[in-house]
């Protein structure tokens, strides 16, 4: 089934088209003269002669030569509706301030602030209109979302935005960053502008995107770069960010951040904090857990490796529950405490570290051993087994390779049964 791409719309309510309804309201006239006083029933005999006459209409509608079909979430190959979008307008609202349509500077932000005003619309599930405006004073469009976002000093469109930023490459985007789709040759047809919110994947095919669409602003994993018009978006950076936070992201560098809560972590979670977790605990030794580096979307990876982490720093189990907390944030982002050490490679299970024991590699098992486990069969010369490289769920192709393997040691009948035990793991880890 194919997944729709939404518009920058608002269908109107009781017509085909936002226009309409002014132009039909305003040709509907009281009824004057002899027509006004006739008896119901000789009226609706004139009325039918007329239509007899000038031809029937079935639909309202059909009055108003000219109008698009009416707005629905179109599909790749259902054709796709006008959209109207709203124009360049200052702030509204009791939480807004009036200000000229783009005549204040790009005021100075940061990364981590965007993210967390697209995410505070999210949460409210602010209803999508392109006339409307929020409580904070921008409008319930998607080019308003992304000026709220950004914190600009008034509501912009699809057409002005980019002055406010700077184009860059698919490679450089981070969270954050939008992109952006301007048709040109019909504005209202198609425009449409996301934030980036970070990969959910390692190919860097799919990402976490933040939008206001109809029902209403939303986050989700979408494919890079857009449902529709794959060739159209064009990725942008805001130039009002922050240098030293601009700078250090930019150069792959270190920017501390204070600690975002233990709601940004654990299983649903997705935002940059996880990635910036990830790579700090890959910086501290904790590499061999993430096979396919670290991402957005919470996963049994970064339990562990958090962890490792927290082993390290000689904790009891109670206080090393893989959940990141404001000591452990502080240490990582501070390059303070110990390092994982060379080997200690997660909870030992039959004496041999981390293998995690026999229950994770069944059928309809889906963990992050199972994908560690594959990509090391790949690394050994096992690869054969899986067409489009391994993947995190058990599946006859993880137990074809592990029963290649157990026959290269010399296994044979049960012992080389492609089930996993400690000393399959032992070997091919060692």
């Amino acid at each position: 089934m194919a997944a729709p791409a939404f518009e920058e719309f608002e269908p109107a309510r009781d017509r085909d088209c936002p226009g309409c309804v002014h132009r039909w309201r305003t040709r509907r006239r009281p009824l004057s003269g002899r027509l006004a006083h006739l008896p119901a029933t000789r009226g609706m005999a004139v009325v039918a002669a007329v239509s007899a006459v000038l031809g029937a209409v079935t639909t309202p509608a059909a009055a108003l030569p000219g109008c698009p079909s009416p707005h629905r979430q179109a599909v790749p190959g259902d054709g796709e509706p006008d959209t109207p979008q709203g124009a360049e307008a200052p702030l509204h609202g009791p939480g807004g301030k009036p200000a000229g349509a783009g005549g204040a500077p790009a005021p100075h932000t940061t990364r981590s602030a965007i993210i967390k005003r697209a995410r505070s619309w999210v949460t409210a599930k602010v209803p999508y209109s392109m006339s409307r405006y929020w409580n904070d004073g921008y409008r319930q469009d998607c080019s308003g979302y992304v000026s709220m976002a950004w914190g600009l000093n008034s509501n912009q469109w699809t057409g002005s935005l980019a002055k406010y930023g700077v184009k860059i490459t698919k490679s450089q985007l981070q969270p954050g960053d939008i992109l952006l789709y301007h048709n040109t040759a019909n504005p209202q047809k198609g425009s449409h502008v996301v934030i980036f919110g970070g990969w959910t994947n390692h190919k860097h095919t799919s990402y976490t995107v933040y939008e206001q669409t109809p029902p209403h602003a939303r986050s989700r994993t979408t494919p890079y770069p857009y449902w529709s018009h794959a060739g159209k978006y064009v990725p942008y950076r805001y130039k009002g960010l922050a240098a030293g936070n601009a700078g250090a992201e930019a150069s792959g560098g270190k920017a501390p951040t204070a600690f975002p809560g233990a709601d940004s972590f654990g299983p649903g979670a997705v935002n940059a904090y996880i990635t910036e977790l990830g790579r700090m605990l890959v910086a501290r030794g904790a590499g061999a857990y993430y096979p396919e580096g670290p991402g957005p979307a919470w996963s049994e990876a970064d339990r562990r490796a958090t962890e490792a982490f927290q082993r390290a720093q000689g904790w009891s189990p109670e206080e090393a529950d893989g959940r990141p907390g404001p000591r452990t944030w502080e240490l990582l982002a501070t390059g303070g405490g110990r390092d994982i050490a060379p080997g200690a490679d997660g909870p030992a299970s039959h004496g041999v570290p981390g293998y995690p024991g026999k229950g994770y590699f069944r059928p309809g098992q889906s963990n992050d051993h199972i994908a560690r486990l594959g990509a090391q069969l790949v690394r050994k010369g096992f690869g054969r087994f899986y067409g489009d490289g391994p993947v995190p769920q058990w599946g006859e192709a993880h137990r074809q390779a592990v029963a290649a393997f157990q026959r290269g040691q010399g296994w044979r009948g049960g012992a080389a049964d492609g089930s996993p035990g400690p000393e399959t793991w032992r070997r091919l880890f060692a």
